[in-house]
């Protein structure tokens, strides 16, 4: 049976237009960007199996545009559709904490930092930097390393805080394993830079750790 034909209340276009987004299914959700499906197969049917033989669906998303438009059911043009709507989202975080307005959600702070680097098959170390308000200056990854760590020099984070004159700086490196437990290393790293922020008057504000499920914040931990 063709989607077209299911009862109005199962199509997934119709159930967006009618109860939004938040209520579909991953598969629902990318059978709207597939459009239509693999010979024999409905939008929904491809897409289940898609998020079955490459899935879960961020394992999926993750793929680079030219390996995503080799899978079956997408080619080139619904993999390019894809990836430009992930950087739709990319952008869309980055304009909350860039339109001026002061950083009062701290989480909204963890969710761009995993926006920007969960995924990423080595380590990442970044920071974002703030004004006396809290209000967004500027985003930059500063270290990178492998698989098992970055190295994180304060005296750099210092520098390019002070280049920005940042009153307060938040940062947040990922876990490639994919666990976001704050090891040893981060806590004392967490504690080397907010003692040498401290010294020319920048607060260190959290350090969010990134893994695949929700970021962990150092600072609801109590260890900024």
């Amino acid at each position: 049976m063709h989607i077209r034909d299911w009862p109005p209340g199962e199509r997934p276009r119709e159930k967006l237009l009618k109860r939004g987004a938040a209520v579909l299914s991953d598969a629902e959700l990318l059978a709207i960007f597939l459009g239509s499906g693999l010979r024999g197969l409905d939008a929904v049917a491809t897409a289940r199996r898609l998020l079955a033989d490459h899935g879960p669906l961020r394992r999926l998303l993750e793929h680079a545009p030219p390996a995503l438009a080799k899978l079956p059911g997408l080619g080139p043009a619904r993999a390019c559709r894809l990836s430009a709507a992930l950087e739709l989202c990319n952008r869309y975080l980055a304009a909350g904490l860039e339109r001026g307005e002061a950083l009062t959600d701290p989480s909204a702070a963890g969710r761009y930092f995993a926006q920007r680097l969960r995924g990423h098959p080595s380590e990442i170390f970044a920071a974002l930097f703030l004004d006396t308000r809290h209000r967004a200056l500027a985003f930059e990854e500063l270290f990178r390393g492998t698989v098992d760590g970055a190295e994180v020099h304060p005296r750099e984070v210092v520098r390019r805080a002070l280049a920005h004159n940042a009153a307060a700086i938040i940062v947040g490196h990922n876990h490639p394993s994919g666990s976001a437990e704050p090891s040893a290393a981060d806590r004392a790293v967490t504690a080397r830079l907010k003692q040498s922020l401290a010294l020319v008057d920048v607060r260190l504000l959290d350090h969010f750790v990134i893994g695949d499920g929700a970021p962990v914040s150092l600072a609801a931990r109590g260890w900024v």
